[in-house]
């Protein structure tokens, strides 16, 4: 059975209780997890805008291949600003019981409870560059990541976009 994971930089949460996120469209309130194979994305600082990308299921288009690069396997891009952040970040994930969740957005690994929630675990993340060197993940740092969203979005591949509206400006991408 596939583990969830909940990401945060506070170590000391003893119980999720739901609540209505900011970014939501949900009315009602949730505690959110994400599954085994999306939680790469979220290997970040909570407010880091980001790109992630990945072969799927269906065959990977020309644009999709040269995204991935020779690896071929996943792709995740951070603004330079970022950096700095994400070296300096102390992530934690905490684990949680699947059995009390169900899916939200099965595709996108999302997965909510209506409860309240403890954690089954909670273990550092670690050095988040080097998390992502050993997953086989490249770290792109780029100057704005709206061309290589735009890249990721008409490419096919598999994604997932987060913290969009914190990225730089298109107006700043040139």
């Amino acid at each position: 059975m596939r583990r969830l994971f909940h990401f945060s930089e506070d170590p000391h949460i003893a119980v999720f209780r739901p609540h209505i996120a900011t970014t939501a469209s949900d009315t009602q309130p949730l505690v959110w997890a994400i599954d085994e194979q999306h939680a790469p994305s979220y290997w970040f600082p909570r407010d880091c805008p980001r790109a992630c990308c990945w072969a799927g299921e269906k065959p990977v288009s020309k644009a999709g291949l040269a995204l991935l690069g020779p690896a071929g396997m996943r792709l995740h891009a951070i603004e330079e600003g970022w950096l700095e952040p994400m070296r300096a970040c102390r992530l934690y994930a905490y684990g949680l019981d699947r059995a009390q969740f169900e899916p939200k957005v099965a595709d996108a690994g999302y997965w909510v409870t209506r409860q309240e929630i403890a954690p089954l675990s909670v273990t550092p993340v670690g050095d988040l560059l080097n998390r992502h060197a050993e997953a086989g993940i490249e770290l792109r740092i780029v100057h704005n990541l709206w061309p290589l969203i735009d890249e990721i979005v008409s490419s096919g591949l598999e994604y997932s976009i987060i913290r969009k509206a914190r990225a730089e400006g298109r107006e700043r991408a040139n």
